[in-house]
């Protein structure tokens, strides 16, 4: 399989052929209770135009925050099921959407997410991953297999990580939020720290966009804890909402007047 290519190969330059600072900050997220405090945080206001298809019930919240324009986006409720829209066929569809509309710099990649006890991760622990899976895809043809699971890295960010001080470990992706033993298999192959329903399908279309993302995931549940899964993230969303939140918030600031080469 050939080596991703390094996203930061595409930084974007000033007319004088230097990079210039990160001036447009896309954040992806899946639901709405996760998304509201950083709409409030940054002073966000609900766009109703027509950078999306007609009728999807997708939400852009846009405005300046610092020296960085802003953009929120989520899938909105299901027109079915009335729910927020959750899961990897969405993510990846809002993501290719809000690229191609908003020309963002940097995409963030914001949720909660299920954590290994024995990766380190606790309730409210917040995650940068550094590299992204599939554990659901499960293609037993060679080549094939490593393409369903398609491990690749994130986007580098060093010294965001050493500045902020927030845990790192490898993500992985399904459609299900319980764990079936094949796709626990496939987790702990992965070397697993954090799970979620989003992160690999959001990192397959900045990949092919060329554009670079983090992925910031606050734990809700322990996966391999004595709880349910259901049960303990519906008792934890609010609060480590509150935390993700947070930490999107100094990440955001961070990245507020620098370079990607900075990051």
């Amino acid at each position: 399989m050939a080596p991703p290519q390094d996203p930061i190969a595409n930084v974007q330059t000033s007319s004088e052929g230097e990079e210039r600072a990160i001036s447009s900050v896309l954040i992806i997220i899946a639901m709405q209770a996760e998304a509201l405090p950083l709409v409030s945080k940054f002073n966000l206001s609900e766009v109703e135009d027509s950078v999306f298809p007609k009728g999807v019930p997708w939400i852009r919240y846009h405005g300046a925050y610092k020296d960085l324009e802003i953009n929120i986006v989520i899938p909105g409720k299901d027109t079915v099921f009335g729910i927020d829209s959750v899961g990897t066929v969405t993510a990846a569809l809002v993501t290719y959407a809000s690229v191609e509309a908003v020309k963002p710099d940097i995409i963030l990649n914001v949720g909660t997410a299920g954590g290994f006890k024995d990766k380190g991760a606790c309730i409210g622990d917040v995650f940068l991953a550094t590299d992204v899976a599939f554990h659901d895809r499960r293609i037993p043809i060679p080549v094939f297999d490593q393409y369903g699971v398609r491990a690749r890295p994130t986007f580098s960010t060093p010294t965001l990580v050493k500045e902020l001080g927030l845990k790192v470990g490898k993500l992985s992706t399904g459609d299900s939020l319980d764990m079936s033993s094949q796709d626990e298999e496939l987790i702990r192959a992965n070397d697993t720290a954090v799970k979620d329903m989003e992160g690999a399908a959001i990192a397959y279309v900045t990949e092919l966009l060329s554009v670079p993302a983090i992925f910031v995931k606050a734990i809700t549940d322990v996966v391999d804890g004595d709880k349910p899964t259901a049960e303990e993230f519906l008792e934890n969303l609010s609060t480590v909402s509150l935390a993700l939140d947070q930490a999107v918030t100094r990440v955001v600031d961070f990245i507020n007047g620098k370079r990607l080469s900075d990051l």
